[in-house]
Order: structure tokens, then sequence, then C-alpha cells
């Protein structure tokens, strides 16, 4: 049986053929038949790692090792296809022992030559002692390869437009370099996954300019099996595994390789899309196209300027500040509750304190009253109460004669560029580094704080020197007025019209025989929105807005 081990799929160099034909060199040099078509024996797992999985664990592998009668030999290319610690070749010995295998390898430890371990024989303890002398020394050679491979990570961390593989950014996929190596480019189904999540969250597709929030978006994905990004990887994965496997005409007794669902329906559930989910992928440097480590952008040596790991990054810096400023108007904004029928929610407020004013429902009536309008502590020296019927009457009524004949509005914000978000990154960065003055004992040690003191020096210059770009509102009008999307709208669509606008209606203390009809006197209605102010004013008595009041 020919074992295949693959754990990055993009690894050229320890590529499915190459291990195949490996396998078939020790065969006809031991006279080994691993069958053809559909009684081949060869378990092949793609991007599958040692380190996580031992060879009984291995989604191909695994149930190969589970029916040993099946056959005699399993030959490996080389050790480390094979295991990854010393306890994982004990068990494979261990087995091997038990059920009287031969265990080969095409390649031994530092490209010795093949290696054959024949535990046919259980009187003879050589075999299962070298194997042990072997995986020992295997492991010491996967010790001083870890050391290589760390150390070329840290090399490409400071490469511009070099990725050193792995799971890339959601947003991103991985594409070869002429040159050699590999960067990221955006990846056209997430991005338009994402330019969506933006829209909704600005509210391009509100009337009143007020976006979704990010746990409503995420909850229409995922009802809508938009992949979140860890399972958008997976399934990424898949892809390329059944393509690999396509392309070495794989045809395997031991199940589909890229049939393997590691977390299964469980897995897709529990890492499902979350709005903490769409706000850290947002307001990721990742979707500037910068590289991090340990939470910390990778910067230049010299001037101080982020690395990146791609030349097209899927924002601006100035689309990523503006949805960092979302997230923070967000974060100010008092929740506004969607299950409620109050149509004044966040309109009416009192006049004795400035706080707002909400509904009160009783058997007899149903009023509008402050929010201390029952507290025995005074914290409002009037507080105002005002039936729900005459408030909504006299909002309706003022809101259409002011503003029942415009075009409802649509607002499409250009981002402006401010340096100053990215300066207080750099700022912070800088100052943690200097609090580490006086800490380093080597003279290569001063030298390395001294570099990146100059290089984060440097680039708060540069960014300082920047001018600031105020951002640009385009106001589009729509067909219909906001009368008819008035009398079109429910109680909510017609509380969002009216917030849209700004609109702020306050209400006095009422006298004591004031029961019987509205006092006029105690309400005043307000736009605050100074894009309607100047046509409210103008269209307040317009003969075309009083059609609409009957």
């Amino acid at each position: 049986m020919r074992a295949i081990r693959l754990s990055v799929l993009t690894d050229s160099t320890t590529s499915v053929e190459r291990q195949r034909e490996a396998g078939n060199r020790s065969a006809a040099a031991l006279d080994i038949d691993f069958g053809e078509g559909d009684g081949l024996r060869e378990a092949v797992d793609l991007d599958v790692s040692a380190l996580k999985l031992s060879p009984f664990e291995r989604p191909q592998l695994g149930p190969w090792l589970a029916r040993p009668d099946e056959y005699d030999a399993v030959v490996w290319w080389r050790f480390d296809r094979a295991i990854a610690s010393m306890s994982d070749m004990h068990d494979l010995s261990k087995w091997a022992k038990e059920h009287r295998k031969m265990l080969v390898f095409d390649e031994g430890v530092g490209n010795a030559g093949r290696l054959v371990f024949d535990f046919r024989n259980p009187m003879d303890p050589m075999a299962e002692l070298m194997m042990m002398l072997f995986a020992f020394a295997a492991q010491v050679e996967r010790l001083s390869t870890k050391e290589r491979v760390t150390g070329a990570h840290a090399a490409l961390r400071n490469m511009s437009l070099r990725w050193k593989g792995g799971r890339p950014p959601y947003g991103y996929e991985p594409k070869r370099l002429e040159g050699g190596g590999w960067t990221l480019k955006p990846d056209p189904d997430a991005v338009k996954v994402i330019q969506r999540i933006i829209w909704e969250l600005k509210g391009d597709d509100s009337d009143t300019g007020r976006g979704k929030s990010p746990t409503a978006i995420a909850v229409e994905l995922t009802e809508e099996g938009v992949p979140a990004p860890w399972r958008y990887w997976q399934e990424k994965r898949q892809a390329l595994r059944a393509a690999q496997a396509a392309d070495s005409d794989e045809s395997t007794s031991g199940g589909d390789a890229g049939s393997e669902d590691e977390d299964g329906e469980e897995g897709y559930c529990a890492r499902g899309w979350a709005g903490s989910t769409i706000k850290s992928m947002l307001t990721d440097h990742a979707m500037l196209g910068w590289k991090t480590y340990k939470g910390q952008v990778v910067r230049e040596p010299k001037s101080g300027a982020p690395v990146a790991f791609t030349d097209e990054p899927i924002l601006s810096r100035a689309e990523f500040d503006h949805i960092g400023e979302i997230f923070a108007a967000r974060a100010r904004k008092p929740h506004e509750r969607r299950g409620t029928n109050s149509l004044l929610l966040g309109v009416l407020i009192c006049d004795g304190c400035g706080s707002r004013m909400y509904l009160q429902r009783r058997a007899k009536a149903q009023n509008y009253v402050c929010k201390h309008y029952n507290t025995r502590v005074g914290r409002c020296p009037a507080p105002s109460s005002i039936k729900q019927a005459w408030a909504e009457e006299y909002a309706e009524r003022e809101f259409l004669r002011r503003l029942g004949s415009v075009r409802v509005l649509e607002h499409e914000t250009i981002p402006g560029y401010d340096p100053g978000p990215e300066i207080e990154e750099t700022e912070a960065e800088f100052k943690a580094h200097l609090a580490e003055r006086g800490e380093q004992k080597s003279r290569a040690a001063v030298a390395a704080w001294q570099e990146r003191h100059d290089a984060l020096d440097a680039r708060l210059a540069e960014l300082e020197a920047r001018p600031k770009t105020e951002p640009q509102v385009i106001v589009k009008a729509q067909s219909a007025t906001y009368a008819q999307m008035w009398e079109a709208g429910d109680v909510h669509e017609r509380r969002d019209l009216l917030l849209g606008c700004e609109v702020v209606v306050t209400v006095k203390r009422g006298k004591p025989a004031g029961w019987r009809r509205l006092d006029e006197s105690r309400v005043s209605f307000e736009i605050k929105a100074e894009l309607f102010a100047d046509a409210a004013d103008e269209l307040r008595d317009c003969p075309a807005t009083a059609r609409w009041l009957g």
C-alpha cells in the first residue's frame, strides 16, 4: 500500500506526483504491487499536518491501517511523510510488529538511500531498534527544518508583496509570482460579499440612510447560506484538493480526499457569520493589504511604512477609516428598539429635562411620558406627558406639511482622507517602543531598537505632512416623495423617515385644563438635518403638500 501526505497544497517540492514516483521506485526494487484501477491500494492525505494528526488519525491512511489484512507493506517517500514525532513512530512500529508488516521509506534521513524495516519476523528486534534510531534522527532533522522555516518566515514577513502561506485573510487568495513565491490578490467571490456587507452597513439601500447592524447582516448571510470566512477557506481548500486529485488522475479505494469535512455541519453552524466577525474583519489591517505580526503592523526598516502583502488592497485608507467611523458612531448612539410600535420613539423630547419620551400603555389611555415622569427623585423639573394620538397626529401633519412634496433624498458619502487615525496608531506603537529603551543588553539589540525607532519616527513625519481631505456627501433624489413613502410605510418605516430627517418634537408640561384637545403651544416641530431645513420652510404652506393632508 502506498501512502502519500501533503501538508500544503501549493508546495510543489512534495507534490503528489513526486511522492507517487518515489513509491513506484521502491515498489519496483522490492517487487511490491499496489494494484490498479478500483483495486489500487493507495492513501492520499492532502492538506494534512503530521504534527496535528498521527498516521492512525488521517482521513485516508487511518482507514487503511485499520484494515491490515489487505496488504503486506506500507511505502512512503520519506520519514516526514509518515510521522512527525518519536511517539508516532513508536506507535507505527508497534502496529507493524503486531500485524507483521514491512515499512518502506524510499529516501532515508538526510537524503540517504532506501530504508526497509521488516517486522514480519517477530523474533528479530533489529527492525524496531533501527527504526527508532532513524526516527530520532528524523525528529532532530525536523527541528532543524523548523528553525530554518521560522527564519524564512521572518525574512518573508519583511518582504513586500510576498505571502508565506497558510490561510489568507478573507477577501484574498494566493497567486504565484512570476519570479517565484506567492502573493495575495483579491478573491472576486469574497470581495463581492465584503462589498455587500459595506453597502448594507452604510445604509445605501435605506431611504433614511441608516444602515443595518452587523448582527442583522450576519443573520441574513447565514440564512442565505453564504459561507463565513473560516468555512469559505475550507471550501476553497476542498476545491484545491479536488483539482490536485484530478490533475494526478487520483483513484483510491480509501475514499475521496476532497470529501472529508473536518467539522461537519456542526462545525459550520458553530463557525457561521456573527456581528463580531463582520466588525473584526472590516477593521482588520488586512483590508488595507498590510502585514501584521502578533497584532502589530509590520513596517519597513527605514521608512516605517507598512509592509504590504498585495498590490491590490480591498479598501483604501479613506474607505477603511470611514468604516471605522461608522462602527464608532454606532457605539456612541443609543440603541433603537425595533420591536416597539411607538411611532415617535426617539422623536419626542421632554422640554423640562431634554430626555426622550416613551409610550406608556395603560388600560384607559396611552400616553408618551418623560422618562422621569413617575420617578420620585426630582430629575426633571417639569416632566411632560401627551396623549399618543395627539402627538402622532401632530407629528404626521407637520412632517407632511413641510416635506410631503419633497422627493426622498438618498445620501452617498465619498470618504475623505484623514491621516489622524494612522498617526494615532503609529504614535501608540512609537510610545510602546520608547518604553523598551534601555532594556537591550547587546550592541545588536541596541542597533535593532534604534533602527525601529528611526523608522517609526520617519513614518510619523511623513503622515503629519499629508493633507487632510474632507468627505463629500452626494445627495440624489428618488422618484417617490416623502408623502408617498409615508402613506406606503408601516410604523417602523415611518419612524425611520422621521429619524432620517432628524425630526425633533419638543413637548412642554400641560396645563390642568388642557385635556380635551392638544394645546399646540405646548409642542414644537423642528427638522435638525440641514439638508431638509430650507426646503421644509419653503414648502410648509405649499398647496401641493396640502393635498396629502386631506
